[in-house]
């Protein structure tokens, strides 16, 4: 069959350049390999100029498969089944990038992108490791390659084709009967975008996020290296890029808290799911690889240690992308991937790179430098080779946690989750950080080697001091009262709290006191100090939330659920100021924007005592991709110390097909009459009223009501409805008036022939329009943001340092 408007030159090209790239990249490897066997120059020049050339081609074809993948998408051409399913034509433009990486595909293709960009800036830069770590980078390409193909061998599918045409994927669909298919609906307009990543963040953050993932491939190439090359001095150059990986992988993970706090309901920035876990778990270890390189610098110390944390780092980002991509964690976790199923590739590609080095680090364990002679506990190292081997072992911690669904598949198990997950990791994560903490802030005032016990007591004792005050009043003064897990747990956030305060404090006094205000000298202590301040952050931001939307009304549309309490959501009818705790709050209207497809609900704040007011615009979004209902979308009024946040819960409009009559009441001015939910006075009419002259036109006669109901329980409402009379008096129209909060509708239809008056009152559900919501309070959050680019600025600030030493040796 002939189909009509496809466009089939794009896919067969952007096909054939993976498979260009998966075989530049065996070629590179194999070139690499062969290149850093090789002693002899002018060997050796011959297979690197064949690397380098493989690569350009490889880096080449991915950079042009990318743009390729962006044209399809960019041009709705929905035959491929990529595009019609991450897509759609009402989508903003802005969101058409998060399209590639929504999918599994998708997201391998700009991992891939950035082993390209640093192999080559290794190959500019360092040409002394160049052929051992390009050949580990290459290897990788190969195998992320393989994710990319799509095509069978023999029964077992290799990879996902992002190029497949719609109707090659799913060849039994009656729609391909149809040789216009494309002009259908549903397939012309696109299956959309996942409703929780059309968010800005989704945008920025993932690129951010696999950059660090792809960057920690370079100090595993490092160690690589070192092993097979039996040659150490890798430690030097890995120091700025395993730094330059923990401040982009850091940037990344913090960058997806602040997508969750802003589009995700559950109300916050973290909450322990796996996906988060498992891009945490290789960050913490190789902030401690990080940690023993340096000692190893300094003192000899620690080399097996740094190499083991590197590779393990990197073999956890591996394991992390098979818990999001194998489907595991698709019951758990709203990061994962689910789709095309590539388990078995996923698992060989972690042992592929996790068995050969291993062996390679246990075979030359014995040759990797190490001293016998075991540190002083008033040294440096010594401290810091304790605080690496707390992360790891809250690393192991949370990974074993994280990887329940994994151990139930394998063994057949059924462990089940927590009760309360988030406090299950807290409880044990809350003494890592008090360690952690109190061991950032001694840490730098030891030497390496050996310290005076009498000078560090000197310099610390101010910090210690000053840091005893600062904590005790936040804890006191900042009313830190969070008892729900018990007064044990409670205690733990007052120790940790000093803990935080501590190493903000000491690191910002070691830059004056040690380093005598020495700011190039200064990246380790502000990374310190930020790292502190993100310690506070997360704990008073996290103890001290609170629910301010308290239901005071009685009124609820919620079930109470495990994630979801009615008590804590108060329900809004439209236009009535509701008590809200510290506020008044008053739904006062809603509104579809059609380019954004959501419905935004403007929520007025006032304080009780008339000083401040605000608003707030949170907003729905229709679930797409088989999901129900609507996804909520927060807002946020940002202060200095606080953050008020807002969802909506539950929401319901007018009904649409209001069928209730009028019930006509003969009246004169002061008569009474009753409603279902209580009574209404017509107090007397006005002619032509001033206060009311947009709604008759000039020329008109009109006459209005003035009516005041009273509902049974007291409150009282005002209504006008009227009538105008046109200029030649042979035409009369009504002009209702509504009571919302008591969904009456009054008209007014005219004057009898005795000078009553006829007055229609219409009790409806169409006037019922209300919306739920949960409002938090979150004390201090900034902090916890200051203190995320501060550690950055720290890390940037110590990758400059190592960058200028390492080229002046």
């Amino acid at each position: 069959m002939q189909y009509n408007g496809e466009h089939l030159l794009p896919g067969q090209l952007g096909h054939f350049l993976v498979i260009l790239s998966l075989v530049c990249s065996i070629v590179a490897t194999v070139a690499f390999f062969k290149a850093n066997k090789l002693q002899l120059t002018t060997d050796k020049s011959g297979w690197l100029k064949l690397a380098r050339a493989s690569f350009l081609v490889e880096t080449i074809s991915i950079f042009t498969v990318f743009g390729i993948l962006y044209f399809i998408v960019a041009g709705h051409y929905h035959e491929y089944f990529f595009a019609w399913n991450h897509s759609s034509r009402s989508l903003q433009t802005r969101y058409l990038l998060a399209c590639i990486w929504e999918d599994q595909s998708g997201s391998f293709l700009l991992w891939s992108i950035w082993h390209c960009v640093l192999g080559w800036i290794i190959i500019w830069k360092n040409k002394t490791w160049e052929a051992p770590v390009l050949t580990i980078i290459n290897f990788a390409q190969f195998c992320i390659a393989t994710m990319l193909l799509g095509i069978y061998f023999f029964d077992v599918k290799i990879g996902s084709d992002p190029f497949i045409l719609w109707r090659h994927s799913m060849p039994d669909l009656p729609l391909f009967a149809n040789p216009d298919y494309l002009k259908l609906p549903k397939v012309f307009e696109g299956n959309d975008l996942n409703t929780l990543l059309q968010n800005y963040w989704m945008v920025i953050h993932p690129p951010i996020l696999f950059l660090g993932f792809a960057s920690c491939i370079i100090p595993f190439g490092f160690a690589y290296g070192g092993l097979v090359n039996k040659n150490h001095d890798w430690y030097k150059p890995a120091i700025p890029w395993a730094s330059f990986s923990a401040a982009v992988l850091g940037a990344g993970i913090m960058m997806g808290a602040a997508w969750a706090y802003e589009s995700l309901s559950f109300g916050g920035y973290w909450a322990w799911d796996p996906v988060e876990n498992a891009s945490l778990v290789p960050w913490i270890t190789l902030v401690a690889g990080l940690h023993t390189n340096i000692i190893y610098k300094g003192t000899g110390y620690s080399l097996r240690s740094t190499y083991f944390f590197y590779i393990i780092s990197f073999t956890l980002v591996l394991y992390s992308t098979f818990l999001t991509r194998s489907g595991v964690l698709g019951d758990t976790s709203v990061h994962a991937f689910t789709g095309a199923d590539m388990t078995v590739q996923l698992v060989l590609f972690v042992l592929v790179f996790f068995i050969p080095i291993m062996v390679l680090f246990f075979k030359n364990y014995k040759a990797i430098p190490s001293i016998q002679k075991e540190e002083s506990t008033y040294s440096r190292e010594f401290w810091m080779f304790i605080g690496a081997l707390v992360l790891f072992l809250s690393a192991i911690i949370i990974i074993a946690k994280t990887s329940t669904p994994v151990f139930n598949k394998i063994f057949k198990t059924n462990i089940a989750p927590p009760e309360d997950p988030v406090f299950a990791y807290n409880q044990i994560q809350v003494f890592v950080a008090i360690i952690i903490g109190m061991l950032t802030a001694v840490g730098q005032y030891f030497k390496f080697k050996n310290t005076p016990a009498k000078m560090f007591s000197q310099k610390i004792l101010w910090p210690t001091l000053l840091s005893l005050v600062i904590s005790i009043a936040i804890s006191v003064w900042g009313h830190i009262s969070y008892d729900k897990k018990g007064i044990g747990f409670l205690a733990a956030i007052h120790v940790a709290i000093f803990a935080s305060v501590y190493a903000t404090i000491a690191n910002a006094a070691y830059i004056w006191t040690a380093l005598k205000g020495k700011m190039r000298s200064a990246g380790a202590s502000v990374a310190h100090v930020g790292f502190g301040l993100v310690l506070l952050g997360v704990l008073i931001s996290s103890a001290k939330k609170q629910v301010l939307s308290w239901n005071t009304t009685g009124i609820t549309v919620l079930s109470k659920t495990a994630s979801e309490d009615p008590a804590e959501n108060i329900t809004l009818f439209k236009g009535i100021k509701t008590d809200m705790g510290k506020y008044h709050v008053t739904y006062v209207t809603d509104t579809f924007n059609a380019y954004e497809r959501k419905r935004f609900y403007e929520l007025e704040f006032e304080t009780k005592d008339g000083k401040e007011k605000f608003s707030l615009y949170p907003d729905v979004i229709k679930n797409n991709k088989g999901m129900e209902g609507f996804a909520a979308n927060p807002a946020s009024k940002h202060y200095w110390n606080k953050d008020i946040f807002v969802y909506i819960s539950s929401f319901l409009g007018a009904a649409n097909n209001d069928t209730t009559k009028f019930d006509s009441r003969i009246l004169k001015t002061g008569d009474t009459s009753f409603y279902s939910s209580g009574f209404f006075v017509v107090n007397k009419a006005n002619f032509n009223p001033a206060e009311f002259q947009s709604k008759y036109i000039p020329g008109e006669k009109a006459v209005f009501l003035d009516v005041d109901v009273v509902a049974k329980n007291g409150q009282k409402y005002k209504a006008n409805p009227g009538i105008a009379i046109s200029k030649d008096g042979l035409s009369i129209r009504a002009i209702p008036d509504t009571v919302v909060g008591q969904s009456l509708i009054f008209n007014f239809n005219k004057v009898t022939e005795k000078g009553q008056l006829d007055v229609g009152i219409k009790e409806t559900g169409s006037l019922k329009d209300l919306v739920t919501l949960k409002v938090y309070e979150f004390p201090m959050i900034n902090v916890l943001w200051i203190g995320v680019i501060v550690m950055i600025v720290g890390f940037v600030m110590s990758i400059r340092k190592r960058i200028l030493q390492f080229s002046k040796a």
